[in-house]
């Protein structure tokens, strides 16, 4: 099989179960990550012929694809912020919305010295990496109720060259909250997706990323943001600045759980899509 012929193989394959956009940006992250091939390679050499090994990979990135396996989880990895970070069925696959929450933090942040940011719930580690290697000079602390998952962001911190200090940790356990000093930032996305809201999600998703990392009971949307509120609001140094990630439905309910537990400058921003994404707000003095 050629390099064409792979190509043709993978869209054919593929074109019953995904839209063609999708279909396209798989082939070109299996070519150039799995294969080492870029989009000029694709074109001149596109009469090269596949190894027997090299297909039988192929072949079994399209069969896992197939069962709506998600493709990050296949090959290991995903980029994230311009980072390469190992991804497993442990962890969410980072999202583009999370960038944009990491991009506002290092922007508001960058002419900061000597600050102290706690991730809370970091999953993969993309926001405490991504924050460490924009912000070095910063301290960063990062909780995750997974071992695994802790496992996962500690391999994404090395593999980045940023020194991170890694905590298993229950944000809903308010014993917690005498074992650590102050901090200059605290930054979650915490599960947000309503149980009742499954039936909107992607097979991908639902089949292969953890729940726990995404779904909260219906009765109880807004519990880690609550739990991170009461933390920050003992732990925050006054000024100190709390940003969220939210579900787009809740813009209101977060602003409102801000004021009601003293944080002041609250801001609801929207993402590129124009949804309701990121809660900024501050500690009062």
């Amino acid at each position: 099989m050629t390099i064409k012929e792979a190509n043709i193989y993978i869209r054919n394959e593929l074109k019953s179960l995904y839209p063609q956009n999708e279909i396209s940006a798989f082939a070109k992250i299996i070519f150039s990550d799995v294969f080492g091939l870029s989009s000029t390679d694709l074109i001149v050499k596109e009469n090269f012929t596949f190894s027997e090994k090299d297909f039988e990979n192929l072949k079994n990135i399209v069969n896992r694809l197939k069962k709506y396996e998600p493709l990050q989880y296949i090959i290991g990895f995903t980029e994230f912020y311009g980072l390469k970070f190992t991804v497993n069925p442990n962890v969410l696959i980072p999202r583009p919305e999370t960038e944009e929450l990491v991009d506002l933090i290092i922007n508001d942040n960058k002419n900061e010295k000597n600050l102290k940011i706690l991730d809370v719930g970091t999953g993969s580690g993309c926001i405490a990496v991504s924050l460490g290697k924009n912000l070095p000079e910063a301290k960063i602390f990062a909780f995750d109720i997974s071992g695994k998952a802790l496992e996962t962001a500690q391999t994404n911190a090395l593999i980045n060259k940023v020194k991170i200090s890694f905590f298993q940790e229950d944000i809903l356990n308010k014993n917690i909250f005498s074992k650590y000093g102050d901090f200059n930032i605290i930054v979650s996305n915490p599960p947000y997706v309503k149980i009742s809201e499954k039936e909107k999600m992607q097979a991908n998703v639902l089949k292969y990323e953890p729940e726990t990392a995404l779904f909260v009971e219906d009765e109880k949307p807004l519990i880690f943001y609550e739990a991170v509120c009461k933390f920050a609001g003992q732990k925050l140094m006054p000024g100190g600045k709390l940003y969220f990630e939210i579900n787009e439905v809740y813009g209101k309910e977060v602003s409102e759980l801000l004021i009601n537990y003293g944080f002041t400058g609250i801001t609801i921003i929207k993402d590129i899509n124009g949804k309701d994404r990121i809660a900024k707000a501050y500690k009062k003095f």
